[in-house]
């Protein structure tokens, strides 16, 4: 039985189209990533998924919608403002009270989301003091402090320097095992994709393609959907 169905989604902000009869479905633990030039309507099949646009065709959670956790492509605030990484996770949670008077047993859970990204020892620091790789691990801490069954991250590695995007994958691959959640990811890395989905959606508004990276990844494809040659070499990330 697969986690998530998607048939005919079909998105229109007036006369424009942003997404047209996209259909494609996701098993549970699986990694997905989504593929295509910018403007191809990536970002709004995540709002679509989100329940931010409204939509024609169907999204389908066969076992029970689930938690959702988001990481977004960047998130701009005040970075004066005096906050601790603590308040920022406890920020997203549903209690104000969690956020006022955190307990023992809250500034635990936080603490051990953010071991999940081996970021502990930032419990306390401001967040205006983090680096972009710090603050990255972060927000993935914040996105799995509800639990989520389904983790959405729009390019989680936009901002995030070579080093950093080298650990960040392999990263987010074990978690999905350990903790037991799908992922999905929005990425322009090839290889990245190659590496680490086990389905990938090509979508430029329309789906180009879908299946087993290594299978429907080539270069007939990519020229098809990024409308010229793309050249790229296939290299392999040590996994964690």
């Amino acid at each position: 039985m697969a986690f998530l169905e998607v048939k005919n989604l079909t998105v229109k902000y007036g006369e424009f189209t942003a997404l047209d009869k996209v259909s494609f479905n996701l098993e549970k633990n699986e990694t997905l990533a989504i593929l295509g030039p910018n403007g191809a309507g990536k970002s709004t099949l995540f709002k679509c998924i989100l329940g931010l646009v409204e939509y024609e065709g169907e999204i389908n959670w066969p076992e029970g919608k689930p938690k959702i956790g988001y990481v977004p492509q960047r998130l701009d605030f005040d970075k004066t403002i005096p906050i601790s990484v603590l308040e920022f996770i406890l920020l997203y949670s549903k209690s104000k009270k969690d956020f006022w008077l955190p307990s023992k047993v809250v500034k635990d859970k936080v603490k051990k989301v953010l071991s999940f990204v081996g970021a502990e020892h930032l419990l306390l620091k401001r967040i205006g003091k983090l680096s972009s790789g710090q603050f990255q691990r972060v927000l993935i801490a914040r996105a799995l402090f509800n639990e989520p069954k389904l983790l959405l991250f729009d390019e989680p590695t936009a901002d995030i320097d070579v080093e950093g995007e080298m650990t960040i994958y392999p990263l987010l691959k074990k978690l999905s095992k350990e903790l037991s959640f799908s992922l999905i990811i929005i990425s322009h890395d090839l290889n990245i994709v190659l590496d680490f989905a086990d389905k990938v959606v090509c979508l430029n508004k329309k789906k180009m393609c879908f299946g087993d990276p290594k299978s429907v990844l080539t270069p007939d494809q990519l020229n098809k959907l990024y409308g010229a040659e793309v050249g790229f070499h296939i290299h392999h990330h040590d996994h964690i």
